[in-house]
């Protein structure tokens, strides 16, 4: 191996501001880098990790990149950056396969966070794999195979996003975007000891992601750590007008201005009538212990009284999204395994009363977590009940249940790195995604994230 080989077979694990300065510096060139990380895909093609990759494609952009980069004319700020994009999510000129099985036609143009990245000149290496529809939590697929978990092997990936995470963890990309409907983000990125960020619901544009529920859908981004997102949320951010539900800010986005003394946080008490199990309690614990001092006050809250029933709600959040994938992907799910459509058929049997039932739900709940939100700034909590379970296990039924609680109000929410597979959840109001931005690189530097 080269030295140039060494350098790229190093730096393909690194954080995204690292491999900015290595590229700005000319430490290593995007072609190398590509090169490494398609490489490095190859070889671990039992992870199950990619549906799509487009060797060819990343390695035209990669030389295209290092032109600009010699003659002085970068693209963007992530010019020659190998990015992965997971695989319901459009790139023009690819299949988006929603991870089912069958002939995929080619998409006709990028989806706008796609489009955003490849204007900023990121390298796109393909499409990553995912639960079958992007409606699971575990990255389990029958036709693409399982996605598997590089860091706590024999373990399950997390899903939907679970390929995306792997490609970030495996060394396969440096950064990736993933979808997050009910925790589909911050799952698999807990499970393999990443950062994830799901945004404030609207803030990135979803014109170009296969829907699952439209009220909920987010993209968003897994990463090494909280300066990666930082790095990437403004540059995949914006208005965009053809997304009936896009957000625009009426200031651009920028630093928060806030009070380290005066910020009140919320901790979650009642982890246990959740269903969490004592060891996520346990370790949950022992972070709050460190990251106490970082706020200005805490208090303990409560989830299990019932105007806060989360798990409830999100079965009223299931039942609109079966109906939702059907509505937007019915011919296409014919093709899915005997599984999903049995999961998918109950849709079919409620009403239009029901579906109005559960979407008033919703509604209800928007407004509990919007008073929840007068008492403090920012809501701490695991990301997940339980470890990683056995991969080939049975799918826990509530693995998404504490992710959710964001995911149903439209809430950002970031998931930092514990060890063991889990994650410590920062979950702020509306629009306040680069709060949760500052504090977790705060809280990371002084608790034992991902030691």
């Amino acid at each position: 191996m080269t030295d140039s080989d060494a350098i790229a077979d190093r730096l393909r694990r690194a954080p995204l501001y690292r491999v900015l300065h290595a590229l700005a510096r000319g430490e290593i060139s995007s072609e190398a880098l590509t090169g490494a990380c398609l490489a490095a895909i190859a070889r671990d093609h039992a992870l199950n990790a990619w549906t799509w990759v487009d060797d060819a494609g990343a390695l035209s952009a990669a030389r295209a990149s290092d032109e600009r980069r010699a003659a002085g004319k970068p693209l963007g700020r992530l010019d020659g950056v190998p990015v992965a994009i997971k695989d319901n999510i459009d790139v023009a000129g690819l299949p988006t396969s929603l991870g089912l099985p069958g002939h995929h036609a080619a998409a006709r143009e990028d989806a706008h966070v796609v489009k955003r990245l490849r204007g900023a000149g990121a390298v796109l290496l393909g499409k990553t794999n995912l639960d079958e529809g992007a409606f699971g939590t575990i990255g389990r697929n029958v036709h693409h195979g399982d996605v598997g978990n590089p860091v706590n092997t024999g373990r399950a990936a997390g899903g939907s996003s679970a390929g995306s995470a792997a490609a970030v963890a495996a060394g396969h990309a440096i950064i990736a975007l993933g979808s997050d409907t009910l925790g589909s983000i911050r799952i698999p990125a807990a499970f393999m000891g990443l950062v994830g960020h799901k945004p404030t619901f609207g803030e990135l544009s979803c014109r170009g992601l296969a829907a699952g529920l439209r009220r909920l859908d987010c993209p968003g981004v897994i990463a090494h750590c909280v300066q990666d997102i930082a790095l990437l949320l403004p540059v995949l951010a914006g208005y965009d007008a053809g997304d009936p539900r896009s957000r625009k800010r009426r200031v651009p986005l920028a630093p928060p201005d806030w009070a380290p003394g005066e910020l009140r946080a919320g901790v979650v008490a009642d982890l246990a009538a959740l269903g969490v199990s004592p060891e996520v309690v346990e370790r949950f614990s022992t972070a709050m212990a460190c990251v106490a001092p970082v706020f200005g006050s805490t208090q303990p809250v409560a989830l299990d009284i019932a105007p806060m029933d989360i798990a409830a709600t999100r079965r009223a959040a299931l039942l609109l999204m079966e109906a939702e994938i059907l509505a937007a992907h019915g011919e296409a799910m014919q093709s899915a395994s005997e599984r999903l459509r049995g999961l998918l058929a109950f849709a079919e049997g409620k009403s239009a009363v029901d579906f109005a039932r559960a979407d008033r739900r919703l509604d209800a709940y928007v407004v509990q977590v919007r008073r929840l939100f007068e008492q403090f700034d920012v809501l701490l909590l695991p990301t997940v009940p339980m470890a990683p379970p056995p991969a080939g296990a049975p799918e826990p039924s509530n693995l998404a249940d504490l992710c959710a609680l964001a995911s149903l109000a439209g809430c950002p929410a970031l998931s930092l790195p514990l060890s063991g597979g889990q994650g410590l959840q920062l979950v702020g109001a509306p629009g306040s995604d680069l709060r949760l931005l500052e504090l977790g690189e705060i809280i990371s530097a002084v608790a034992d994230c991902g030691e």
